[in-house]
């Protein structure tokens, strides 16, 4: 790339705000577990969508690839160029502006750098609730939530990103915009179009800025952490939890006891809540309108479950830390891993009642294929979303460990596929699993996202490599 380039970015956005030194490009280049690391001639930090329109314009008309980024915490290598060095990363971190809070029509808009955490932040100032909840809710953004399609842990009730997103803002690769930021919720005009771009992970055209949906906030919560004898029981749980808890059933984790192990093992402060050890785990919350009542309604659900032998031992938060405590337990899952060596991910749903089958099912093939190797399942029972990890043997060699991830993955999504699931819930595609889509997509389909990206972005500026 010639340096008269990076100087008209440079005019564009000011020479501060093009790093090119090798040492603070790092943050940029590196995912955080580490699985892709990337080169790119520069680092571009716009602060608006008309300095974005102009980057875009200029990409367009010299044959530069751009690479949106947001918090960088994808974790299937979206954000991260892995081509020859040639991209621009476009991060999108300075136009964290909310341009407007509505508590009228439940809305807000906000730019798309804007962290998910202070998005929360201002639609409880405003006495509304914003939903969507990661463990990364501190660093993810909000473009990067809705190029993603995130989940999160409250899918159960609100829905994915795509479900909590009323308009967008997008640049287009041609340097159009895109002006969608409507608060409507009702529009039958043709088509939708804010769902092409939501999920397609900033290869169709840049989100700048989005409409979010917002809710009441709870008056009460009730937040219990559950001994559960097996995944069946899990499932029985969550249905009767769906009808008797006494409110909203918003969140409903599982977590083997291999997991919890490796959070009480390496997360500093956490506490075992149940006195004896159970093989699973269910972290419950249900939310009310009404300030009473709710915790009452929730022990008597529970005495009932474990009358029924659906649940074996209950803690019942009776404070904001504790129930602050029963979520480290959760959040901590997948940073712990790291901790216990090499660990093969696989971010998958099936069907509601397969869950059980398909714990089992892959858990007997990972261990066949490696014996002594670790199945680590945890996550979203409530929607069907389990991130099937595999830690290796104790005192295995971790690179060798690695090195079977594609043997591994071909037998966990062979299951997944056979129950008519999805290979990639909630993180998408990125670069890890473009190769795997031809195997699992329609071909129809597939050749439908082709043309999409060959009519949105002909010359195949934006997020090169990734998706599609």
């Amino acid at each position: 790339m010639s340096s008269e380039i990076l100087d008209r970015m440079s005019a564009i956005v000011g020479a501060k705000n093009v790093i090119t030194d090798a040492d603070a490009m790092v943050p940029y280049l590196k995912e955080w577990r580490d699985l892709f690391r990337g080169k790119a001639q520069a680092i571009v930090r716009p602060a608006s969508t008309d300095e974005v329109v102009a980057l875009v314009k200029l990409a367009a008309a010299t044959g530069t690839t751009l690479v949106p980024q947001g918090g960088n915490t994808g974790l299937v290598g979206g954000q991260i160029p892995v081509a020859e060095g040639r991209e621009i990363i476009l991060s999108l971190q300075r136009m964290d502006r909310i341009r407007a809070v509505d508590p009228d029509s439940d809305t807000m808009t906000v730019e798309a750098g804007l962290t998910l955490q202070k998005a929360q932040e201002a639609a409880e100032a405003a006495g509304r609730l914003f939903p969507l909840s990661l463990a990364s809710e501190g660093s993810c953004t909000i473009g990067g939530n809705l190029s993603t399609n995130a989940g999160g842990t409250a899918v159960l009730a609100y829905g994915n990103a795509r479900e909590l997103c009323m308009g967008l803002e997008v640049v287009l690769a041609d340097g159009r915009v895109w002006n969608g930021l409507r608060q409507l919720r009702k529009d039958n005009t043709g088509y939708d179009l804010k769902n092409l771009f939501i999920g397609a992970e900033g290869t169709l055209g840049i989100i700048t800025a989005a409409v979010l949906k917002l809710f009441p906030l709870p008056a009460a919560r009730a937040t219990a952490f559950l001994a559960v004898p097996s995944p069946d029981e899990a499932l029985a749980l969550l249905n009767a939890a769906k009808a008797g808890a006494g409110g909203t059933l918003t969140t409903f984790e599982i977590l083997s006891r291999t997991g919890l192990d490796f959070v009480l093992r390496h997360a500093s402060g956490a506490r075992d809540p149940l006195s004896e050890p159970s093989p699973w785990y269910v972290l419950m919350e249900v939310c009310a309108q009404s300030a009473s009542g709710l915790d009452e309604a929730v022990e008597t659900f529970l005495g009932e479950a474990l009358e029924k032998g659906l649940v074996t031992d209950a803690a019942l938060a009776g404070s904001l830390n504790q129930r602050n405590d029963f979520w480290k337990l959760r959040e901590m899952l997948s940073e712990v891993q790291t901790y216990e060596g090499g660990s093969i991910k696989h971010d998958v749903s099936v069907p509601l009642h397969a869950v059980p089958a398909f714990i089992a099912r892959a858990s007997e093939a990972v261990v066949a294929m490696v014996p002594g190797c670790r199945p680590v399942p945890f996550g979203h029972m409530g929607d069907g979303n389990i991130h099937f990890n595999v830690s290796q043997p104790v005192g295995a060699d971790k690179q060798a460990f690695i090195d079977r991830w594609s043997e591994v993955n071909q037998a966990v999504h062979a299951i997944v596929s056979e129950m008519h699931g999805s290979i990639s819930a909630e993180h998408g595609i990125g670069r890890l699993k473009r190769d795997l889509l031809p195997g699992v997509k329609d071909p129809v389909e597939l050749a439908l996202m082709k043309t999409l990206k060959a009519t949105l972005d002909p010359q195949g500026i934006l997020n090169p490599g990734a998706v599609v």
